[in-house]
């Protein structure tokens, strides 16, 4: 089993909002921002090649909005994700199954692009299934207040169109050695995925945990339209990442790949932080 970082870009947004309740004083401490109180995040998908399979997990925003809306995100870096499969080897239509966590412009707008004259949708992954939660894909298509401007008809319809979606209502191994679970706080149907590799388990955490600061059940972010059950999720997800020293996947947080979990008496924190390979070589 091989993985690969793939970047995507990064995207800045309100520190209070990633962080909701929790005062700056202290989270600034454990995740900068700039003046303007907004931190630079990454969008990191995980290419996991199984062998028989090519697994992508998310596919950062895309290119499909207006300039005026990617502005309002101050995107930055160098990051892009047809250049980053490239670099590690793969061409989009190598791709067999494009796993989305969940449906939020930033997770799954790279599913779909626009041909020259803009005139007709394609997709990025022509041979790959889209898999997404059943519970996600109904929100999606009727989206509560809090979520309705995270989601863009054309990042997904034409996916549906083409026969390519495949939902996942109850956790489910997808192929050996990769399992999705089901979390629903951040938003209903969210999937993460749980792969297993020489006796380790590494977890791809989205927006359950989102970067490494995050690493306390209740250092939730205001985006989360379920609270009180990311709080529960968090906990109980963190008690057994700490048990089986899980190896976290950290899409947004610019500064560290992966971190693990550690318990102590004051709670949960962020233990070893790191790239990748330092954790999977």
């Amino acid at each position: 089993m091989e993985f690969h970082v793939i970047d995507t870009g990064n995207f800045m947004v309100d520190g209070g909002a990633m962080f909701g309740t929790v005062p700056k004083v202290q989270w600034s401490h454990l995740y900068p921002c700039n003046k303007d109180n907004y931190c630079n995040l990454s969008m990191r998908s995980l290419l996991v090649d199984t062998g028989d399979r090519v697994f992508l997990v998310d596919n950062g925003m895309g290119n499909k909005q207006s300039e005026s809306f990617y502005a309002d995100y101050h995107l930055n870096g160098s990051g892009e994700l047809i250049r980053s499969l490239n670099s590690a080897g793969y061409k989009p239509e190598d791709i067999t199954d494009m796993v989305l966590t969940h449906l939020h412009f930033d997770h799954c707008g790279g599913s779909v692009f626009y041909n020259a004259d803009r005139t007709k949708p394609e997709l990025t992954f022509p041979n790959a299934v889209y898999w997404v939660g059943k519970a996600q894909w109904d929100n999606f298509l009727n989206p509560n207040r809090l979520e309705q401007d995270a989601f863009f008809k054309e990042d997904m319809m034409p996916v549906f169109e083409a026969d390519k979606l495949k939902f996942i209502d109850e956790n489910k191994e997808l192929a050996p050695g990769f399992f999705v679970r089901i979390f629903n706080g951040h938003t209903p149907g969210q999937i993460l995925p749980f792969i297993t590799f020489k006796g380790k388990t590494l977890v791809y955490t989205a927006d359950l945990i989102p970067m490494a600061a995050s690493v306390q059940p209740d250092w939730i972010s205001a985006y989360d339209t379920f609270p009180l059950i990311s709080i529960h999720e968090k906990e109980s997800f963190l008690k057994e990442a700490a048990e089986n020293g899980y190896i976290l996947f950290l899409e947004h947080d610019l500064y560290n790949e992966c971190c693990l979990v550690e318990q102590t008496e004051d709670g949960f924190r962020a233990g070893k932080t790191g790239l990748l390979k330092e954790f999977t070589e």
